[in-house]
């Protein structure tokens, strides 16, 4: 039985309208059609309504803080920032100068909120028994509804609540992607056969989440065919750039790779439990240190984290010229309660809370943290002619110093296309090696402690392959993703990798991108993927419906532009 290969499919005209970009996230999904200019960005959420006497459950809208009670060392991390920030200069050589926070707790517990209206509005009533995107932030939180996001830290929300299983998030994912395709665009579920889908995965992936999704897609929506793309890869393709080290900071997720030519360096990729949502939860933290002056605040109100959120964005910066308390306010408007006008003064907590990222110890108060890496692939009992079973031959080919067996060149098929751009046989080799050869060295955290993304970039650039790819990522650093829109903190990450660079790479050009072609760095992957799906080449890339059912497994590990 032999695989068709791309080339037996004839280059049709690419319609940038019927092929349809999903990038999912732990908070929001972006989708859209490779034609549009942006994705539709909504909450990647459903609710659905609760059988009559059904366990209640909530997938909270921030990541859940520890028990504050208990004795922590978070104030000492506090405090090692705030002594950091102070011994800072500013732009014209000054000393900085910081307002106490008992200070700044004085003015707080004085201001009185300003009322402005009775009534913020009401609360949506539910149609039917769903609820899906950002409706569900107006549903009463007193209807007999369940909250479920499809995503947790960047990967499937596998949890033993109720819908925590794959297949009850399968489900939700294909609920919210079909019901959005109808409603936002006007694509009925019968007609998805016309259209082509590409969905955006994480750089360290699930082969079984892989496999799943690729069933989701084809067989239980019906798309007519459809690809995966590295969110890392897409990046790099809508920033324009042919390499770049790339950081990715989402809402709950941050990862680090290196990729060169379209690839994706397996040794290289590294995911962190921690992101924007952790640093809004930081940052409320503070708040509360300062006399926060809406008391009934609560991390667990849905509106209320989406209130925190913006109060982030709004406030947070890394400018080290802003010294002393600063004046601001925001407005409290929510169904069913007045309308309040607060006013409140902030002073360095605006700093320290984006800085949490090269001061991890800070992230300790949403809960412990793992570090994940690209794990080496067991085999897949689908595939007959898996790595495993193709590593075997290879060696036995070695022995026998024979010609490349068929199979051997099935499995470069896709690889030796790319070898004109990417010289990445060897790395190919060493992904498939069950026992981690020398070259693969396991990133580096002390017991109980959490990597820093300065710590975590300066690793996974020194597993790359060679000196003269090292050299072109400490000169190229590509920061995306919505978590890290911070004024100034790119001059800051700058900063804390040139004091630790090797020696040998000194004399590099740091460069470190955070709005390539001025977009907004939330939607670059997205956007990437859009230009790698209209490319000539990408036909080569796409994997029919028919062919799926026919050979499942084995033609994504054919035809994926990654390596499986």
């Amino acid at each position: 039985m032999t695989l068709p290969t791309p080339a037996d499919t004839p280059p049709e005209q690419v319609h940038s309208k019927s092929i349809i970009v999903i990038h999912p996230g732990s908070l929001n999904l972006r989708i859209g059609r490779a034609s549009d200019l942006n994705p539709l960005t909504i909450l990647h959420a459903i609710a659905r309504r609760r059988k009559p006497a059904g366990q209640s459950y909530m997938d909270h809208f921030l990541p859940e803080r520890i028990d504050l009670n208990q004795p922590h060392d978070f104030e000492e991390a506090r405090l090692a920032v705030s002594h950091t920030l102070q011994s800072c200069l500013q732009s014209d050589g000054r000393r900085r100068y910081a307002t106490p926070p008992q200070q700044i707790a004085a003015f707080n517990r004085r201001s009185q909120p300003e009322l402005l209206g009775n009534n913020g509005g009401e609360w949506v009533k539910p149609e039917g028994d769903l609820v899906i995107g950002n409706d569900i932030l107006r549903l009463d939180p007193k209807e007999d509804f369940n909250t479920h996001f499809p995503y947790k830290r960047g990967d499937f929300n596998i949890h033993s609540g109720p819908g925590g299983s794959m297949t009850a998030v399968l489900a939700d994912l294909e609920t919210i992607w079909t019901y959005v395709l109808e409603i936002n665009f006007q694509i009925s579920p019968k007609d998805l056969k016309y259209y082509k889908a590409v969905l955006v995965v994480p750089d360290v992936y699930n082969r079984t989440y892989m496999r799943e999704l690729m069933y989701l897609l084809l067989c239980k929506m019906g798309f007519g065919s459809c690809f995966l793309v590295q969110d890392h890869v897409a990046a790099t393709f809508g920033s324009g750039l042919s390499y770049a080290c790339v950081v990715d900071v989402g809402d709950q997720k941050t990862s680090v790779s290196c990729v060169e030519d379209g690839i994706c360096h397996p040794n290289t990729r590294v995911r962190l439990d921690y992101g924007g949502g952790d640093i809004t939860q930081i940052f409320y933290w503070l708040l509360q240190k300062c006399a926060f002056p809406y008391k009934e605040c609560s991390d667990k109100n849905k509106l209320d984290t989406m209130l925190l959120r913006k109060l982030k964005e709004d406030f947070c910066h890394v400018n080290l010229d802003v010294c002393g308390s600063q004046e601001k306010s925001f407005m409290l408007k929510q169904p069913g309660k007045p309308v309040y006008h607060f006013t409140i003064q902030v002073g360095d907590e605006c700093i320290v809370a984006p800085l949490s990222l090269f001061s991890p110890e800070l992230f300790g108060i949403t809960g412990p943290k793992s570090l994940h890496t690209q794990k080496i692939s067991t085999g897949d009992p689908e595939d007959p002619h898996d790595e495993l079973y193709l590593r075997d031959i290879r060696k036995k080919g070695m022995k026998e110093n024979m010609e490349p067996s068929a199979s051997d060149l099935l499995s470069e098929g896709y690889l030796e296309s790319q070898q004109s751009n990417a010289n990445d046989d060897d790395i190919v080799v060493d992904a498939m090696d069950p026992v981690a050869p020398a070259s693969v060295r396991e990133f580096v955290t002390n017991p109980g402690q959490i990597l820093g993304l300065d710590q975590a970039v300066l690793q996974s650039i020194d597993r790359c392959p060679n000196e003269d790819l090292k050299r072109k990522m400490y000169g190229c650093i590509l920061v995306v993703g919505g978590g890290m829109k911070f004024s100034g903190i790119a001059t800051w990450l700058q900063n804390r990798i040139s004091l630790q660079i090797p020696y040998l790479y000194r004399a590099e050009q740091l460069d470190i991108i955070t709005n390539p072609r001025d977009m907004d760095s939330a939607m670059v992957a997205w956007k990437g993927a859009c230009i790698m799906s209209c490319l000539e080449t990408a036909h080569e890339l796409w994997i029919q419906a028919g062919e799926w059912e026919k050979y499942g497994v084995r033609i994504l590990r054919e035809r994926a532009p990654f390596t499986w």
